[in-house]
């Protein structure tokens, strides 16, 4: 018989669904690339994982439908930036410039919050959460080995930076957000409202169908391209999610927020093993420097919140509603 306590299986399982859940969230990129290097737009591989989302959350979104009435602003607003602006903008960075990279631009999100804060709104922000903004930008310079130059594609650059800007907006919207908004009804409603949106800039009646029932090279062998797709639509989105959920429900933000930057690290591990991308050893300490910073920042943002994509909030308990 076990000797935990219910609360310590509880914070145990919930360690369990975070970690499954990072790693889960960190497998997009690295199977989304071979889809675009097969001659699939990003906005179009976007849609397709948008697909699997808004199919898995439709059921959900149809519950909370009322929403639409009340809501409306706040739910095209995450359904723009954290989920379609996010994942979008992600997607058409790895195109450009390396996963593990351009991820790591993406998750500076708190930061540029900070800079929101501290800037433009003139609020007080803590000594260790500047403390991160400087340790971000320390270590961002070391990722881009700045000395030389511009050594990466500055569109793509441009592209992760764009995607940070997204994951800053879903800090703020979440704490500009009402109480009376499930978290399970942002990222339902979100999902399908990005789904939508992404139907109509991905026009995905161009996809070029040929190439998803054809072959594509993951990890220099040839592999069927809808072990892409279904990766990128279960795992990468319906297990990711999922999983987020629960681990949100049984842990407390700091430690879920920790735990979620292991997001980086299996990009950058999944990358090396199917992309062939590594990383020097000035970039590897830079990335780790980065991550310390945008943790601290994040600590310090308002409402601390687990995963950019899930654009859910801790406050509450689980969904009246079953999910």
């Amino acid at each position: 018989m076990s000797s935990l306590t219910p609360p310590a299986r509880r914070k145990l399982s919930g360690l369990g669904f975070a970690l499954l859940s990072a790693l889960a969230f960190g497998g997009s990129g690295p199977f989304a690339r071979p889809l675009m290097d097969a001659g699939i737009d990003p906005l179009q591989v976007t849609w397709l994982r948008l697909l699997g989302m808004a199919l898995l959350m439709l059921p959900v979104a149809w519950i909370y439908r009322g929403l639409l009435r009340t809501q409306w602003k706040l739910l095209l607003a995450y359904g723009i930036f954290p989920i379609a602006g996010v994942q979008a903008f992600y997607f058409a960075s790895i195109a450009r410039i390396p996963v593990g990279i351009a991820l790591l631009i993406e998750f500076l999100g708190p930061v540029l919050v900070l800079l929101w804060v501290g800037l433009i709104r003139r609020q007080p922000v803590a000594r260790s959460a500047m403390l991160g903004v400087a340790l971000a930008v320390l270590g961002l310079g070391g990722l881009l080995e700045v000395w030389k130059g511009v050594v990466l594609d500055p569109l793509g650059l441009l592209l992760a930076g764009l995607a940070a800007a997204c994951q800053a907006g879903f800090f703020l919207l979440s704490d500009a957000g009402s109480d009376e908004v499930e978290p399970i009804a942002l990222i339902a409603i979100g999902g399908c409202v990005a789904f939508v949106i992404m139907t109509v800039i991905a026009q995905p009646w161009t996809l070029p169908w040929s190439v998803l029932s054809g072959e594509i090279s993951i990890a220099g062998q040839q592999a069927p391209a809808m072990v892409s797709v279904i990766w990128l639509g279960l795992i990468a989105t319906a297990l990711a999610y999922w999983t987020g959920v629960a681990a949100i429900r049984r842990l407390s933000p700091p430690v879920a927020g920790g735990v979620a930057y292991l997001e980086v690290v299996t990009a950058i591990i999944l990358a090396w093993l199917l992309l062939n991308e590594t990383l020097t050893m000035v970039q590897f300490t830079g990335a780790s420097i980065v991550v310390l910073g945008a943790w601290l920042a994040q600590r310090g943002t308002p409402e601390p919140l687990v995963n950019p994509e899930l654009a859910i909030s801790p406050q509450s308990d689980a969904p009246t509603t079953p999910r």
